[in-house]
This record gives structure tokens, sequence and C-alpha cells, in this order.
């Protein structure tokens, strides 16, 4: 999911490349377009407008540096965001040292819930845990 969400925003800003400064018009082109990428991979409407605004603020009227070009600039810039939107620091998951600590997994169909709890479970287990995943799927019972 991730590898397509980043193929379609660099293509996005090769439109965006090529240019001395970073007008509004080609900041608003291309953030329209990321704008469209993030709503259609699911981000929340709010998330991606305040998302897209904080980038245009940051980007509008900002001169090339005459070693990057705009592309370069846009794209650290949408990155930095992009880090502060997920999160900047790393959070170990936490797990009740003395009992059972229960973690449900919900999203839409195909986002990777059933890779992420195998991928979750095997962590757990070379952190020697004890794993037990339970498929609870009420709507297809032939996915358990």
């Amino acid at each position: 999911m991730f590898e397509d969400l980043s193929l379609k925003i660099e293509n996005a800003l090769k439109k965006i490349r090529g240019q001395g400064r970073l007008t509004e018009n080609n900041i608003s082109d291309s953030l329209r377009e990321i704008r469209r990428i993030l709503l259609d991979a699911d981000v929340n409407y709010k998330v991606a407008k305040e998302f897209i605004e904080k980038v245009t603020e940051k980007a509008m009227g900002k001169e090339v540096i005459s070693s990057i070009t705009p592309g370069q600039l846009i794209t650290k810039i949408i990155f930095d965001e992009l880090v502060a939107l997920l999160g900047s620091s790393h959070t170990e998951l936490k797990l009740n040292p003395s009992g059972t600590t229960a973690i449900m997994v919900v999203g839409l169909q195909g986002s990777g819930k059933t890779t992420f709890c195998a991928k979750l479970a095997k962590r757990l287990r070379e952190q020697k845990r004890k794993v037990l995943l339970a498929a609870a799927d009420v709507y297809r019972p032939a996915a358990i």
C-alpha cells in the first residue's frame, strides 16, 4: 500500500520539477493531485485538508536554493509534514507484563490487517511472548 502511495506522490511531484521558483500555480496543481491521492488512499478528508494547508503554507514563495530544484524542496516539505503527521518518535507497544494483553486490529478490506497481525505475532514471539491469533470476521466467515 505504501509503495503504491509513494509512487503516486512521486508521479505528482514530477510536474513541478524543472521550475526555477515555486509559484502558487505549480504548488496548487501538485498539491491538488496529492490531495486526490490521499483521499483515494482513504485518508480522512479533514486530515488531508490540514496536511495540504500546512504544506502550502510552508511552500508558498520559497526561493529555490541553487543546489536544489523545486521538486526536491517540495518533496522535503511534504516529507517533513508526513513525519509530523504520522509521528516523529518511536513508541513501544505497551504490553501487560504480568498477564494478557488484547490487541484488536480493524480496517478496510485489503488494507493489510492479516499481514500486520502475522508480523506483529512474529515479533512478539521473538520477544518470548506467547501469542494467540483469533479471527473475528463476521461478514466473511470463509476468511477465517
